[in-house]
């Protein structure tokens, strides 16, 4: 049977493919993929027209820069079915021919004005239709693209500063970077570039629905992708890094070692004149690195990760992954810290749970029963020269009464007892009874012998341990003393 084809004039249907064509460039979606979507989009749109038993064929053609649809209808005396059907007579009033009855009738459907083709409301319907679509291959391409690269150094320009979170632009894609992310020193603007790895690509996040990207600056595998990048030899393997331990903004350890002899693992990661570690030192807004030289001697390994405080002796509880720090007098402030922190970072460097004790004497820095005492009292303690639980113990009981009552005192000098493990002095209690009525003594007081005072003091009490965070003086000498090298670098 005959076919005829009705032409209609020339429509501006390149204008929208090439936009389409424009679409896909700029969010890097297949085209084959987007010619797809548009033909899906337009035969939605043709059957809400034209009715859902309609005979249409719709061809995109995205190289060519055409789009061509067309309205197939069977051609009767009588219609019995408007959507697969046209009258022999309609026919020939629309394009002046005459078709036999049983021919096909094809229609071409112009773009030239799809508004009155279609409508208003069923163009603006597929327009979002399409757009919905190309938003969901956006989304699927971006996750797919970025979850590759976590834990890659993303480079991006800051664009909006939130109370909670940076937005950074990346290769036109937003990421964001929370407060906890970020280094708490550290102020960044608008406009600013800044370096962050990519720590986590979750599927959908905020009002768009596209991916949530999540930038960080403060994880431990920021610092090891900025080693990588200012290091070739901890890029091409030669220098491994065994462990960071960082509190960002303040200050880091991290511990390397060499699988070359001839290469010195902290002199590499230093380099001349300290222009290497300089350079990762300025990028995390000055943060203090500690380069440790790594050892699987693990007393060894516990006194490197104290520098620059030297120790004397390390005791280990590798069951419990509990170690005991010996520390020379002169060296308990560098080995604490400021607020406490090179102990903190040391153990977990090492994975270790560490406990520092004066050498030579059985005392604990007062500072560990700062929880007890409470911060107001502990200041007063401090000004007042007890500065360690001993001290408190042996204060002139006037100096307390001045500061605290007698319970609290009383209260107090039990905590510290106990955990010194010995019992309370009663001559210190009548000394106190005395300084708080002066001029009577307490007759009710009852007495030990000197063998019961005796057991007061034992050896080797901890004097600090790792979840201290008081402010320490830092000053002091930072040669250790059981490694003849020195393998620590403090920014």
């Amino acid at each position: 049977m005959a076919k005829r084809k009705v032409k209609q004039k020339v429509d501006n249907k390149k204008l929208i493919i090439d936009a389409f064509a424009e679409m896909a460039r700029e969010k890097s979606i297949d085209r084959d993929l987007l010619q797809g979507i548009v033909e899906e989009t337009l035969k939605v749109m043709v059957r809400k027209k034209y009715g859902e038993n309609a005979n249409f064929d719709c061809i995109v053609n995205m190289d060519k820069g055409d789009i061509e649809i067309y309205l197939m209808k069977e051609v009767v005396e009588v219609v019995e079915d408007p959507e697969t059907q046209i009258s022999q007579e309609l026919v020939k009033e629309e394009t002046g021919d005459t078709l036999d009855i049983g021919d096909e009738f094809i229609q071409e459907i112009t773009l030239e004005n799809i508004s009155d083709s279609f409508g208003r409301r069923l163009v603006s319907q597929a327009i979002q239709n399409l757009n919905q679509r190309i938003r969901d291959v956006e989304k699927d391409n971006i996750y797919e693209e970025y979850s590759k690269r976590v834990g890659e150094v993303i480079i991006g320009e800051i664009y909006q500063v939130r109370p909670n979170n940076i937005l950074v632009m990346h290769n036109k894609i937003e990421m964001r970077l929370p407060r906890e992310e970020q280094i708490p020193t550290e102020r960044l603007k608008k406009n600013q570039q800044i370096k962050a790895i990519l720590k986590e690509v979750r599927r959908s996040g905020g009002a768009t629905g596209l991916p949530d990207l999540i930038l960080s600056r403060s994880d431990d595998s920021f610092m090891a992708r900025l080693f990588e990048q200012e290091i070739p030899e901890i890029y091409d393997g030669i220098i491994e890094i065994k462990s960071i331990a960082r509190e960002p903004g303040e200050r880091a350890k991290v511990a390397v070692t060499s699988f070359d002899e001839r290469v010195d693992p902290v002199g590499a990661c230093v380099g001349m004149k300290g222009i290497r570690i300089h350079a990762i030192v300025r990028e995390l807004s000055n943060e203090n690195i500690d380069i440790i030289e790594y050892t699987d001697d693990t007393r060894l390994y516990i006194a490197r990760s104290l520098s620059p405080a030297k120790v004397r002796d390390v005791q280990i509880d590798a069951e419990n992954r509990q170690a005991t720090v010996v520390v020379p007098d002169d060296q308990v402030s560098l080995a604490i810290g400021r607020n406490g922190v090179n102990v903190r970072l040391a153990s977990k460097l090492t994975g270790y749970s560490l406990s520092l004790v004066k050498e030579g004497a059985e005392d604990i820095e007062l500072f560990e029963f700062r929880d007890e005492i409470g911060a107001d009292l502990y200041d007063l303690l401090i000004h007042e020269g007890i500065d360690t639980a001993r001290e408190f113990l042996e204060a002139d009981p006037v100096v307390l009464l001045r500061l605290l009552p007698k319970e609290r005192i009383l209260e107090l000098r039990s905590v510290i007892h106990e955990e010194f493990d010995e019992r309370e002095d009663p001559r210190w209690l009548r000394m106190l009874d005395e300084a708080e009525n002066p001029g009577s003594a307490d007759e009710t007081t009852t007495t030990e012998t000197d063998d019961d005072i005796s057991e007061a003091y034992a050896e080797d009490t901890p004097l600090i341990d790792d979840s201290m965070d008081n402010e320490a003086d830092e000053d002091g000498n930072e040669e250790p003393v059981q490694d003849d090298t020195d393998n620590t670098t403090e920014e």
